[in-house]
């Protein structure tokens, strides 16, 4: 049962066996519904979330309620960085950008283990880095980057930590993730389904060529994965 479950989050993965059988009992099975708020800013996080088959956005949100996108978090890692850094809450929002499974834990039970195990540690702290890069990299494709790249970069990103290749989103919700006009995103997806890389209807994309995405879109991507390749060498290939 334990080592099913390990196989579900690449970090679960690669955490030791001796750290994984304390961490195993008071883990939480659930569902991540579409639009389902896990954090608002400023508030107190009682929880720490490890996606499985679900993807998490995290978002600012600015005073005159416009939004974007800093980061997303899928099987590759885990939602609550603050509670381990020092904080117990962030300024970020986290919202469930893809419905699906996870596991959650008490913000104090992850925290004992953190400090508990300095492998756990450094596992997180990893991981941690490779997230910033990804916020890093995002805030400079946003600035300097076609929409059409930004849009490729964001369906290759979610695709990684989805088990098909299909993204269940509407043109509006991709637009506030990415912080742009809605108008800007249905022009960016018929180029892309014109080429022959995606198809969209009535909110579900299907990822038709990869390959396609891949040259399309800017550096950033490969950044961004080699980045977690690089810092997390024992996560399952995605």
């Amino acid at each position: 049962m334990g080592e099913n479950i390990k196989d579900q989050n690449h970090l679960f993965h690669s955490i030791p066996p001796v750290d994984w059988d304390l961490l195993l009992p008071d883990l939480e099975s659930i569902e991540l519904k579409l639009g389902q708020v896990l954090y608002e800013p400023g508030t107190k996080m009682g929880y720490v979330y490890f996606p499985t088959t679900a993807i998490v956005s995290l978002l600012y949100e600015m005073e005159d309620g416009s939004s974007a996108e800093i980061a997303i978090v899928g099987n590759e890692g885990v939602v609550g960085i603050s509670i381990f850094m020092g904080g117990e809450s962030t300024p970020s929002r986290a919202v469930v950008q893809s419905a699906g499974h996870g596991y959650r834990i008490k913000s104090g039970l992850l925290l004992e283990a953190f400090n508990r195990s300095e492998a756990f540690m450094h596992l997180l702290l990893r991981y941690t880095q490779a997230l910033i890069t990804q916020m890093s990299q995002t805030a400079v494709c946003n600035r300097h980057h076609t929409l059409d790249q930004q849009l490729c970069r964001w369906l290759l990103l979610s695709q990684d930590r989805l088990p098909s290749n299909e993204v269940i989103m509407t043109q509006g919700l991709i637009a506030n993730m990415l912080g742009v006009r809605r108008e800007g995103v249905t022009e960016a997806a018929c180029r892309l389904q014109k080429a022959g890389l995606i198809k969209y209807a009535r909110g579900h994309i299907t990822i038709l060529d990869r390959t396609g995405l891949e040259r399309r879109t800017c550096e950033c991507y490969k950044v961004v994965k080699d980045e977690y390749k690089r810092l997390l060498p024992e996560r399952l290939a995605t």
